[in-house]
Formats: structure tokens, C-alpha cells, sequence
């Protein structure tokens, strides 16, 4: 077989916390894995840029009881919106996925008391100190500790700088017609960019797995990692494969302001958790004018309440204050404190000019306990798939527990069904498979179009589809999409294939859907809020 043309019998697409995850446990289990991500290592998504931490249990609480607490206030932050299955599984799976996932087989080694016990912290929508943390680069720690486990094992094969384009499916691309009569449309594998090559690859896999992660990038203001554009979303959509959800874009009430420029760096809700306090341009805390539970308030509620102030006093951005909290700052923030350092400001002295930025996909690619999707032979996991979990708003620090929950999960069961070693694809199915074929003509992508085409995108969704949304916003930002996905798509099909081409096609799309199911829920609720 060529180097162009692979069959593997698991490919994951994507290398945070939730492809890495499900890498281990297949390969623990004694499956040989293919792990592709676009970047040059495995660190290029959103998970070595959490900062909060992973949510492990209340102390001195009895499980049942801490399991109970926790589904309430998921829940609650959730609106009530949550899929109760998924909420569920991940309460009572959570603790011992922390314990023998993430600790005993990552080594990673989180923040201690003096007495040895774990340094738990609150967050916004929490009833209890429950979360487990590395100072405030939680999820560099983490993402260290798998990825070590994952370039030593010897099970594992790593792609770095590979991009998925399209999901290969039996009826869209085997060439024998005759296949386009089966009853079942199953996924093939992937279609793949070689960032190195320049060429695309065709990987046919037994059992694909998504975990592409986030599409942050589609907004204007972002705490994303560059390449979280909704690949995932867009390649299931193209599929066919079952959305849900994706009108609920969460947005961090809390990332850096900088006024020249657009890179929007998380501080971390942990600081609000520890006594740090919202101010507007007077100076002034406001929370508790819109919500009892002031700055300890759920994410939606506090990034609605802050763009409500930033219009009412007509300023860029408000202040968090950090003079209450009583850790050592550079210390217990490392991270936070560097980053406003680099501009500037020593927190130990001002307070730190925010605004809120697109953060977290509550929606994507519907799925049940397992990872499986409503496509046979493709399972997502991670930020790029919707359990459910979240509903209508997600609660902090769930997101990197869901993610290496669900991975485990998706891994125990893809190692189960593959015991037998047969192959899932006959290999005359595979044999239809043709590798990429390439239409445009041998003109590289104009980076002044690509470099239009995303600020169209991102204005669009921040001033149509962001924190606060209404029919009309709505309808414009549909329209506008519609007739740029058109350009976009007659400029993906007539351009020689590139990353920066793959990505805008993917963007693209999932603004599209985005919008599409903003537009179709007329109900103001969690993180879809509409003013009208």
C-alpha cells in the first residue's frame, strides 16, 4: 500500500485530552491505534490552554451524596436542558476516571495541601470545593502527562501535521454504484491534508473517532487555540451524521483585554472562585444587580449581565478585581499573571481589564454513552460531540472531565467490539474507495481572499450570532452566511488543496449550522440568548 493510501483498523482524529484518552485505553487493550492532528505536535488544541481544572469530588462527602450534588448543579447550569443519562454517567464515572486515567496512568501530579490532601477549589455554579487543579495551567499538566504516555506507547502511531478534509462514507464515495443501494451508509475513514507533502491521503479505517475539538475561531473574540474551526462539525455535517445543539456557543465571561489586539486570552474562572470580584468603569461590583449569586454566577448569566454593563456605560470592557484573593498570586496564578504582565499590568497592583469571548461548543455531534454517532463506524468525543452533558449551558471545569470520560468510555468499547480482529470494512468496499482527486487548477489559495472571507465570518457571528441574538440579527447573519458559503465552496472546489483552504471550507460551514439552529429556536435560554 502506498504512503498516500493506508487501512488501519482505528483512526482518531484529534490529540487533546479526549483523542489521547481513548488512544491509551485502546491501546492498554492491545489495539493498534493511527492518532492524527493537524498541528506539529499533539499540544495544538484547547486543552493545554484550560486553566481551572478538572472536577474530582467534595471531600468528607459520602459519593452518593457528592454524585447527587454534582448532577444538581449541572443541572442547574444547564437549565434543565441536560440529556439526565449523560449527566448521570459522568457523576458517577468522573472520580474513578480522574483517579486511574489521569493520575495513576498520566502521573499528573495536581496541587496538594500541606497535609497532603488535594487543594480543592470552587467555581462559578459549584456548591462545593470540588475541583482538582495544577496552579492555573491545568490543562497543560494535563495534556503533558497523556501525551508522554502516548508517544511511548508502542501501540500508537502518531501523524503530526495531518488535517482531516472529509469523512469517507459508502455511499458518497465508493465508486462501485452498486454500493449506493446498502441500507447502511457507514464511515470509511478520512480523507487527510499532509501539511508536509502538500498532498492529500486517504486513511480507510475499521472504526473512526472524532476529537476535533472546538469552533471558537468562527467568532471574532476567542480563547481558542487557532486551529479550532469546527472540523468535526463540519465534516459530520456534510456526512449527514445527527447534530444537536448548536445554537449553545458558551461564552467565558472573562478573557484578557488587550485594545490593540484581537488575541483574547482566558483568565480563569478559578479567580472569581477565590474572591476575585467583576468591576465596571467606576469601579464598582455589579453581579449581584443581576443575580443573587453574584460573580459565582453560572457563565451565561455572567456574560450576559457584563455585555448588559459594557452597553449601559458605553465602555470596551469592565475589571476584575483580585485583591481578595488571599494565595499568593504569581503562584497560584502563574499563568494569569505572566500573560497580563506581558502587557503591562501587574495584578498585585490594578485589576485586569475583560470582556467576555466565544469559549466553549455546548452543541456538536450527537452521541450516546459510548461515543457512537448516528453513523455506523464513527464515534466523537470530546468538545467536538454533544452527550448532552451540558444542555443549555455548561458548568465549569466539566469540560476536561467529559472529554477524558467519554474518551474512556469510547476506548472500552471500541477495544471490546474489535477482539474478534476481523475487519469491520470487506475489502472490496475498500477497494472502491478512490484516493482524492483534485479539481482546482495549480493556483495556491489567495491569502488576501482567505484573510476577507474569515473576518466576514467572524464579524457576522460575534455582531449577529454572539452573546445576544434576535430575529432580525439572526436573519441578516443566515443570509450573509448562506451566499458566503456559496463563494467559499466555488473557491474551495476551483483551488488547489491547502490547509489554509480546508480550514476556511470547514469555518465556513460550521458558522452555517450554527446560525441555521440559532435561527431555529425561538426560545431564549441558557447560552442562546435572544433579546426579542
Amino acid at each position: 500500500m502506498s504512503s498516500t493510501r493506508r487501512h488501519v483498523t482505528i483512526l482518531i482524529i484529534g490529540s487533546g485530552i479526549a483523542g489521547c484518552t481513548a488512544a491509551l485505553t485502546l491501546a492498554d487493550a492491545g489495539r493498534d491505534v493511527l492518532l492524527i492532528n493537524a498541528g506539529p505536535d499533539l499540544d495544538d488544541g484547547n486543552t493545554p490552554l484550560a486553566q481551572g481544572g478538572i472536577i474530582y469530588k467534595a471531600a468528607d462527602t459520602p459519593r452518593d451524596a457528592e454524585a447527587r450534588a454534582l448532577e444538581h448543579d449541572i443541572l442547574v447550569a444547564g437549565h434543565r436542558y441536560n440529556n439526565n443519562r449523560a449527566v448521570r454517567f459522568l457523576c458517577r464515572q468522573g472520580p474513578d476516571c480522574v483517579d486511574n486515567m489521569l493520575i495513576e496512568r498520566a502521573g499528573v501530579d495536581f496541587d496538594r495541601n500541606e497535609d497532603g490532601t488535594y487543594n480543592l477549589t470552587r467555581e462559578g455554579g459549584h456548591g462545593a470545593h470540588r475541583i482538582l487543579h495544577k496552579a492555573d495551567y491545568s490543562g497543560r499538566a494535563l495534556m503533558d502527562g497523556l501525551a508522554a504516555q502516548v508517544k511511548i506507547h508502542p501501540r500508537i502511531t502518531c501523524l503530526h501535521n495531518h488535517s482531516a478534509i472529509d469523512l469517507l462514507t459508502t455511499h458518497h464515495h465508493a465508486k462501485n454504484s452498486q454500493y449506493r443501494y446498502s441500507v447502511t451508509n457507514r464511515c470509511l475513514g478520512a480523507y487527510v491534508l499532509n501539511a508536509e507533502t502538500g498532498e492529500p491521503e486517504t486513511i480507510l479505517a475499521d472504526w473512526t473517532v472524532l476529537a476535533t475539538g472546538g469552533v471558537g475561531q468562527v467568532f471574532l473574540h476567542s480563547t481558542n487555540a487557532p486551529g479550532c474551526v469546527g472540523a468535526g462539525i463540519s465534516m459530520a455535517f456534510r456526512a449527514g451524521v445527527e447534530l444537536a445543539n448548536l445554537e449553545f456557543m458558551q461564552f467565558h465571561p472573562t478573557a484578557l483585554y488587550e485594545e490593540r489586539s484581537y488575541r483574547r486570552p482566558l483568565i480563569t474562572e478559578a479567580m472569581r472562585g477565590e474572591g476575585a470580584r467583576l468591576l465596571d468603569d467606576r469601579g464598582e461590583a455589579f453581579m449581584l444587580r443581576h443575580d443573587k449569586r453574584g460573580d459565582l454566577a453560572p457563565r451565561d448569566v455572567v456574560a450576559q449581565a457584563m455585555v448588559e454593563e459594557m452597553l449601559r456605560r458605553g465602555v470596551p470592557c469592565l475589571y476584575l478585581d483580585v485583591s481578595g484573593v488571599k494565595q499568593d498570586l504569581p503562584t497560584r496564578f502563574p499563568t494569569v499573571f505572566n500573560q497580563c504582565l506581558e502587557i503591562g499590568i501587574d495584578i498585585r497592583k490594578e485589576p485586569i481589564p475583560v470582556v467576555p469571548a466565544a469559549h466553549y461548543f455546548c452543541g456538536g455531534i450527537l452521541t450516546d454513552t459510548f461515543g457512537r454517532t448516528s453513523m455506523p463506524g464513527l464515534y466523537a468525543i470530546g468538545e467536538c460531540a454533544c452527550t448532552g452533558l451540558h444542555g443549555a449551558n455548561r458548568l465549569a471545569s466539566t469540560s476536561l472531565l467529559e472529554a477524558a470520560v467519554w474518551g474512556q468510555s469510547c476506548g472500552q468499547h471500541l477495544a471490546r467490539i474489535t477482539a474478534s480482529g476481523r475487519e469491520a470494512i470487506p475489502r472490496a468496499l475498500a477497494a472502491a474507495i478512490p484516493d482524492w482527486r483534485h479539481e482546482g487548477n495549480e493556483h495556491h489559495d489567495d491569502p488576501a481572499l482567505v484573510a476577507q472571507d474569515w473576518a466576514n465570518i467572524r464579524n457576522t457571528m460575534w455582531n449577529y450570532v454572539g452573546i445576544s441574538r434576535s430575529k432580525a440579527r439572526l436573519r441578516r447573519a443566515f443570509e450573509d452566511m448562506r451566499d458566503l458559503v456559496r463563494h467559499i465552496h466555488d473557491f474551495y472546489k476551483g483551488t488547489r488543496i491547502s490547509k489554509p483552504l480546508v480550514d476556511l471550507f470547514h469555518g465556513s460551514q460550521t458558522a452555517y449550522v450554527i446560525t441555521q439552529a440559532a435561527m431555529r429556536n425561538k426560545n431564549s435560554i441558557g447560552c442562546h440568548h435572544r433579546v426579542d
